[in-house]
């Protein structure tokens, strides 16, 4: 699996465990979501993905996601 399609995973897992925390235990969790959205924006515009850097460094494929 490439990188791209690991950071869209990891970015869903988090934003979904953050929205069940937010029900579960605090509102506060909901800060979570905002900033792997805020991210996922500025990597758009910007092409800086701490996530992909990680993933690239551990030997990870850069591929487009979607051929």
């Amino acid at each position: 699996m490439n990188i791209d399609r690991w950071v869209i995973r990891f970015a869903g897992a988090v934003v979904v465990a953050s929205l069940l925390l937010s029900q579960l235990h605090s509102v506060y969790w909901l800060w979570v979501t905002a900033f792997v959205g805020l991210n996922l924006l500025q990597s758009s515009f910007t092409g800086f993905c701490p996530m992909a850097m990680l993933l690239k460094k551990m030997g990870g494929q850069a591929k487009p996601a979607f051929e």
